[in-house]
């Protein structure tokens, strides 16, 4: 049940987080574009503000990722002793790892690129507008850093979920596109 849970609220906070993500991308298009373009572009104090709702969608989404492979670890540690096929287990435990070390390394790339957006609003406030600009610009860097670590860890999840299926015969080759476009009658006659 809290796993289901868990994974009710991850999948509602990614959606938040995408629609936040967008709104913020397009208002800082909105803000930036009328202004002229140099070689850095002018900030205001309100372009880093946009970010901070996305980059709190951001790491609520990576806690409840990480909540959940802590669970599933937890059971795993539970199980272990009673299981007969301890290989995959092993294995799974493997991609846990994995899967956890890529989540840490998401959430201090998140945690980093929040901390720039602080501090590039100070120096906004400070007048000093070109060193805000590279902040801004490293905060953005580590904040799409942080987007493909998640989708390494999504690429990540996938197999842990294939593993788990691996045991299950008749599911060796499936994909999208032969479950999609062949009936099973073909598939057996492959």
């Amino acid at each position: 049940m809290a796993l289901a849970f868990a994974a009710d609220l991850q999948r509602k906070a990614g959606v938040m987080l995408i629609t936040a993500y967008c709104w913020c991308i397009g208002k800082i298009i909105a803000v930036t574009l009328p202004q002229t373009i140099t070689c850095m572009i002018d900030i205001s104090i309100n372009t880093p503000a946009l970010l901070f709702p996305a980059i709190t969608l951001l790491m609520l989404a990576y806690t409840n990722r990480f909540l959940a492979i802590a669970n599933r670890i937890r059971s795993l540690h539970e199980s272990y002793a009673t299981m007969e096929v301890k290989h995959i287990a092993l294995r799974q435990i493997k991609s846990l790892r994995a899967r956890l070390n890529l989540i840490k390394y998401m959430q201090g790339l998140g945690a980093l690129s929040f901390f720039c957006c602080v501090l590039c609003m100070y120096f906004i406030y400070r007048n000093w507008m070109e060193a805000a600009n590279i902040i801004f610009a490293s905060g953005m860097i580590t904040l799409l850093g942080s987007i493909v670590l998640s989708f390494l860890e999504i690429q990540q999840s996938t197999k842990a979920l294939e593993l788990e299926l691996s045991d299950i015969e008749e599911l060796g080759g499936a994909n999208i596109f032969t479950d999609m476009f062949y009936t099973k009658e073909e598939k057996e006659g492959d």
